[in-house]
């Protein structure tokens, strides 16, 4: 199945990689690979899954506070946030629109 990203949340993965490696060399390319693990959890069972809101559901991480919110088309995940668990819940809400 394809995974597309919206821009946003491109962005709120660079952004966290930046972060993680600014704090700790190799630990950026850690957290992607940890957040490549949850999308191919997610390409084989995609409705796993915690909905969250009609026709969103969460793929939590293992080792980092974060989560991926997805939509799904009929061949395509759509990653509508890379969201910290800590942080502004539910700001990537405006993004519902664009994922559906």
């Amino acid at each position: 199945m394809t995974i597309r990203f919206l821009e946003p949340a491109q962005i709120e993965l660079d952004d966290a990689f930046t972060w993680y490696e600014t704090e700790q060399k190799g630990l950026g390319r850690f957290f992607v690979k940890e957040v490549q693990h949850a999308l191919r959890r997610i390409s084989v069972f995609p409705e796993s899954c915690q909905c969250i809101v009609p026709g969103l559901r969460r793929c939590l991480t293992r080792r980092f506070p974060y989560m991926v919110i997805y939509g799904m088309e009929v061949d395509a995940i759509i990653v509508v946030a890379i969201a910290h668990m800590h942080r502004e819940p539910l700001y990537w809400q405006n993004r519902i629109s664009i994922a559906t």
